[in-house]
């Protein structure tokens, strides 16, 4: 190893650093993946962040990689590098149960077109990652897996549905995660646990059918550093044959952004009227006082939306796709399933009642236009990822939640992200702004106009560079 590189900070190592260390021969893949191997062994049984471990199989791969470092010549993007598979992104021969009890058993035939490239790509996935039951739910828990907890604090949620990913980062256990979002699933954990996550626009990164047709949806990369955001990304976009859906292949992103100078950004705080914690509002607003500062064009905006709106309008579309997809794969077990589980269903159900798909479009439509026209003349917008600061752990959340000195009668409606997958070919980069006063991270979301993935990675870009974070993971107790 460089003498950058200790073997006690090992499983903190970025991707883009680690590649240039396995180029230059100062690293090998064997000794990345064993250091991420033994932080899971000291920290994972306090997070329990993860499903299963795919180690002999990640050693083989390690061991391969470094023979083709050895080799010289062309090299895969990914090559030698540990990625951790939310557990819904399916590999051959392993289970594939949606955290449902009833379905522990159940193995997939084939890999996820994610974890086809990535492997194509020389990514060693080396550890599949938690979520709730069918992915429902912006906590991580389930009867089948436990409770994972934020690696800043063990009594708090580190998000969902995609929180096993974001605490595996935020712990050391991987340098790259893969995340889906339907309404905010893997930028939420990003927010609580000093994360990056993205959620690309509809099209860009293929799924799995019949629920790939679901506009809302969309899979995508996590990481500690936006540069090895980005380079997930590219490892996954892409036309795929299975996925009528997916779009063409377009330039990848670079990796190197210019500075933010002379970007116009819309800060918009609320959305409307979402209730927001007073410390994620501060720290929302220093982070665009630091663009401003590095001579972006920053002006405050706000949105006709309101919480009970954006509410109504997605749960109608969950009503009529994803609620019963749910119901058709959970009846029969519906006594052994999770709490939120069984009243997502229910809320999805309540809302489709009178109320047609054509009406949910409409209302989409409508808030996609509202949207199109405040970002008009701005290159982004910035505002809070959550409206509350944090999540209990092992909290159902039945009876609402309390976020910005009030009570809402629903949790979901204390989260910011559901309006960015109704206007969901807008590209949006989650990253962290700040601290929180429970102590553990917050963050903001980066909105671009449709298709536009490349400048919300340059201000992504600014505001790590502006407002570093990676000191942060030195908080959190071995």
């Amino acid at each position: 190893m460089s003498g950058t590189t200790t073997a006690t900070d090992l499983h903190y190592l970025g991707a883009t650093e680690a590649l240039n260390l396995f180029r230059a021969r100062d690293l090998s893949p064997i000794e990345l993946l064993e250091s991420v191997l033994q932080r899971i062994d000291a920290v994972n049984p306090r997070v329990n962040a993860l499903t299963e471990q795919l180690v002999d199989a990640a050693r083989e791969s390690a061991r391969n990689a470094e023979q083709q470092y050895r080799a010289g010549g062309a090299l895969a993007p990914l090559l030698g590098l540990p990625v951790a598979a939310k557990e819904k992104h399916s590999l051959a021969g392993h289970v594939l149960s949606n955290g449902l009890v009833a379905q522990r058993a159940v193995v997939a035939n084939a890999d996820h077109p994610v974890i086809s490239r990535i492997r194509s790509a020389g990514g060693i996935v080396h550890a599949r990652t938690t979520t709730p039951e069918f992915c429902c739910a912006t906590v991580t828990h389930s009867p089948l897996w436990g409770v994972t907890r934020n690696p800043f604090n063990l009594a708090l949620s580190p998000g969902g549905s995609s929180g096993g990913s974001g605490a595996a980062l935020a712990a050391g256990f991987t340098p790259l995660a893969t995340g889906s979002d339907i309404a905010g699933s893997t930028r939420l954990p990003a927010a609580f646990t000093g994360t990056v996550g993205f959620k690309a626009p509809y099209g860009r990164i293929p799924g799995v059918a019949p629920l790939a047709a679901d506009h809302y949806r969309g899979d995508g990369p996590m990481a500690r550093t936006v540069a090895d955001a980005a380079l997930l990304a590219n490892v996954m976009a892409g036309r795929h044959p299975g996925d009528h859906t997916s779009l063409a292949d377009t330039a990848p992103l670079s990796g190197a952004w210019a500075s933010a100078r002379g970007l116009r950004i819309a800060l918009c705080i609320r959305l409307g009227d979402y209730l927001v914690d007073a410390d994620v509002e501060a720290n929302t607003r220093a982070v665009a006082a630091a663009l401003q500062s590095a001579g972006a064009i920053v002006e405050e905006v706000e949105l006709p939306w309101t919480t009970a709106e954006m509410h109504r309008v997605s749960f109608t579309h969950f009503g009529h796709i994803l609620g019963p997809a749910m119901e058709d794969e959970t009846r029969g077990a519906e006594s052994g399933l999770a709490a939120y589980t069984v009243q997502f269903m229910a809320d999805a159900r309540a809302a489709t009642a009178g109320t047609r798909f054509l009406d949910g479009l409409s209302a989409e439509t409508r808030l996609q236009g509202q949207l199109a026209a405040v970002m008009s003349g701005f290159d982004a917008l910035i505002c809070p990822t959550s409206a509350v600061a944090s999540l209990t752990a092992d909290d159902h959340y039945l009876n609402g939640i309390r976020t910005g000195g009030e009570h809402l009668d629903h949790y979901w409606q204390a989260h910011m992200t559901v309006p960015f997958n109704i206007a969901n070919r807008c590209p949006v980069l989650a990253v962290p702004s700040g601290m929180a006063d429970c102590g553990i991270p917050t963050g903001v979301q980066i909105v671009g106009h449709p298709f536009d993935d490349d400048t919300v990675f340059r201000v992504g870009a600014a505001v790590e560079m502006l407002r570093p974070w990676a000191h942060r993971y030195a908080l959190i107790g071995d």
